[in-house]
This record gives C-alpha cells, structure tokens and sequence, in this order.
C-alpha cells in the first residue's frame, strides 16, 4: 500500500488561488468608473440601451445618443475592451465577437448643497453621482434550435 501524501492546508490554498488568477488571466474583462458625476437614474437609462449588445454597435449607439452620461460610458466601454484586448492579445478585437455582458450602476456620494429658498430658508440641493461596472466578453456559441413539429391527429367521430 502506498501512503498518501498530506498537504498542508496553506499549500493547497495557495493552489487554489493560483488556479484562480490563471482562469482570469483569460474571459471576460471588466472596467469601472467611480464618481461619475451623474445621477444614477440617468446613467441606468444608457446601460439598459447597451446591455447584452455587440460591444461595436453598443459604441455606435452611445456615440450618436444625445444623453451626457453617454460620452463618459463610450470611454468606459473602451476602456473595457482595451482590458480584454490586453488580456488576450493574441485574438483581434474584430473577430472576438465581443459583447456587453454585464453593466451595474450604483450610488455613489451625494454632494449636498443649499439653495436660498422663499422667507429666510434654505433648500438642499443633492448633487449624485455613480459608480459604473461594465464586463465586455466573447459572445457564447449558440447551438441552432430544434423546432418542434405538431402533428394533427384524425379527430373521432
């Protein structure tokens, strides 16, 4: 009988996030953008328009959309797919097939300001801003779909 080597738990740990690092040294790659100063509401309405798009036809759609926060989310997803890029730098971006995967937008700080308001008071002014999360990945081979075929039976008289 041959006896089993132990490992140390602190071994296998270390394993363990080796593997890990490797299997990010690869797939999707994400870019953040912190205190943006936008509210978050107006923000959302951008990553709603982009999200699960071709990353380059979700370029041309923040490109020509009139809305602020969309130049600062045309950098951002830029941004994301010069991460991949340096990530995979032996796949061109043209054929990679690339696509928004993942877009999260939170609160960030609230400025809060004061605005002189009617008989001696004072209103607040809330300044937002948000926190974007974007991850651009290939796009998943889809398999074609089997239609289902319905056949008419004879009805009983």
């Amino acid at each position: 009988m041959e006896k089993e080597k132990k490992i140390k738990g602190s071994v296998a740990k270390r394993a363990k996030l080796k593997a890990i690092k490797e299997a990010a040294k690869t797939g999707p790659s994400t870019a953040y953008l912190n205190n943006a100063p936008t509210s978050p509401r107006k923000m959302r309405l951008i990553a709603d328009m982009i999200r699960g798009v071709d990353a380059f036809k979700a370029l041309t759609i923040l490109r020509y959309d009139a809305k602020h926060p969309s130049d600062k989310m045309e950098k951002l997803l830029t941004s994301a797919m010069a991460n991949w890029k340096a990530k995979n730098p032996d796949v061109d971006l043209d054929e990679a097939n690339l696509y928004v995967k993942e877009v999260f937008v939170g609160g960030g700080r609230i400025l809060k300001r004061l605005r002189p308001a009617p008989q001696g008071r004072a209103h607040r002014v809330r300044k937002r801003s948000n926190h974007v999360t974007l991850t651009v990945d290939r796009m998943p081979a889809q398999e074609p779909k089997e239609r289902k075929r319905t056949v008419q039976t004879e009805t009983a008289k």
